[in-house]
């Protein structure tokens, strides 16, 4: 009876493991198919010993087709590592144990198996929740662009004061009937509009000047392009507010406050041939010691 390794397919003369050629454990008897059974008897009939000259020997042929019965492999029980030697300790992680264990190919089939989207997608879902999150606030307005280096008009310098509210006074709604003041003494021809990018221009103007006057501010210099103005720089007029002899405690209301900068904005409103200018824009802004500060710019 002959003996066949179970792991790599040795043939044995006695069941005397380990195998000489892999190391395995466990040997089993080879099954030879009757026709090279039969062939094998006739042989042995006929004193044929083949090259060996001992016809009980085992010549190291295979023969035609053999069983080898269930695969063992030795795998680690710390990292899973598989061996073809049951010699620990372990090739990957060190374990000194390994175990004994029938092999299958379900690990590889499953391996094989493509993921879905979803699955590939999973680890990145904190990072792509963070990115929605960000573009949301971009699109809804609730982050300006501007805070983004090189997107979005340039953000106004800091200045010391209030750019909204100061003695009572409302700086926003004072800019609108300054506009309603100055439009009032224009015919249709030269009618204009209050103009946000201008707004921007001018704020942006008045804080730098601000900024410069009341700290060691050095606010970089800007054309009417980086706010998307329409108009060419070269024909866009702009001047700062003249200094006023009030401050902001001198005006009961915000009437009374937007009359006297309209009075004082008049000469560089009304500069241009008619029909020439059609947009305008204003920023006010009021220091700590209440003085008052505006730019005004059309074109």
């Amino acid at each position: 009876m002959k003996w066949r390794c179970t792991w790599c397919g040795k043939p044995h003369a006695e069941n005397d493991p380990p195998c000489d050629e892999c190391g395995h454990n466990s040997f089993e008897k080879a099954v030879v198919r009757a026709d090279e059974d039969s062939s094998t008897a006739s042989s042995d009939a006929s004193g044929d010993t083949g090259t060996s000259g001992a016809p009980d020997e085992f010549d190291g042929a295979a023969p035609g087709t053999v069983d080898t019965g269930t695969q063992y492999v030795w795998r680690c029980p710390n990292c899973g590592r598989d061996h073809v030697r049951n010699n620990p300790p372990c090739s990957r992680c060190g374990n000194p144990d390994l175990e004994q264990t029938e092999q299958t190919y379900d690990d590889i089939e499953r391996e094989l198996e493509t993921p879905g989207w979803l699955e590939l997608a999973k680890p990145y879902a904190p990072i792509l929740v963070v990115v929605g999150l960000v573009v949301a606030l971009f699109a809804t307005g609730i982050v300006p662009p501007s805070v983004l280096p090189g997107i979005g008009p340039p953000s106004p310098p800091d200045a010391p004061g209030n750019a909204s509210q100061a003695g009572g006074i409302d700086l926003d709604q004072t800019e609108e009937l300054v506009y309603e003041e100055l439009e009032a003494d224009r015919d249709a021809a030269d009618s204009r509009t209050a103009d946000a990018d201008l707004a921007a221009f001018a704020e942006y103007w008045n804080r730098a000047l601000v900024a410069s006057e009341y700290g060691d501010a050095n606010p970089d210099r800007v054309d009417p392009d980086a706010f998307g103005v329409d108009c060419a720089a070269e024909d866009v007029v702009a001047t700062q507010l003249p200094q006023l002899e009030r401050d902001i405690g001198g005006y009961e209301d915000e009437s009374a406050l937007a009359a006297e900068i309209a009075d004082a904005l008049r000469p560089t409103a009304d500069s241009g041939s008619s029909g020439e200018l059609s947009s305008e824009g204003l920023d006010l802004h009021v220091t700590d010691d209440g003085e008052i500060h505006g730019f005004y710019a059309t074109c």
